[in-house]
């Protein structure tokens, strides 16, 4: 199923392995005629940003999605890292249940938008953690 994309100036995309960018000065159409990994530049996670345990977790699993040729690697370190954070934050097992049934299901786009909500749960925890402790 062909899949039509809008890209606006300097907007980048992922499509397979390949970073586009629209250099034209004026929104570019694009037409993927088949079925291939495509993430939009606000989907995409730099290594530098991966900067917390499940942004970490997002960035394998972006690279599950974009480069099937590491696999084995990517899952063996989602497994491990996965099970230190359900270890630290036992609250965050259903959400994983969920990125982890996705993941064993090669079903890589869908676990990116699951673990946008750990990453929204990680924040608020963070933040959460970090306001000072009011006594009456």
């Amino acid at each position: 199923m062909a899949l039509k994309v809008s890209l606006k100036a300097d907007e980048r995309i992922l499509v397979g392995g390949a970073a586009i960018k629209n250099i034209s000065g004026r929104t570019a159409m694009l037409l993927i005629e088949n079925e291939v990994p495509l993430l939009r530049e606000k989907e995409i996670m730099t290594e530098k940003e991966a900067d917390t345990p499940c942004r970490r977790i997002y960035l394998l699993t972006q690279l599950m999605y974009v480069d099937g040729s590491n696999l084995a690697k990517y899952h063996k370190l989602y497994w491990k890292l996965a099970r230190e954070i359900i270890q630290a934050a036992p609250s965050t097992l259903g959400l994983f249940e969920i990125v982890s049934e996705h993941i064993y299901n090669a079903k890589y786009y869908h676990a990116l938008k699951e673990i946008r909500k750990i990453i929204q749960y990680e924040q608020k925890a963070t933040t959460n953690a970090l306001k000072p402790n009011k006594r009456i």
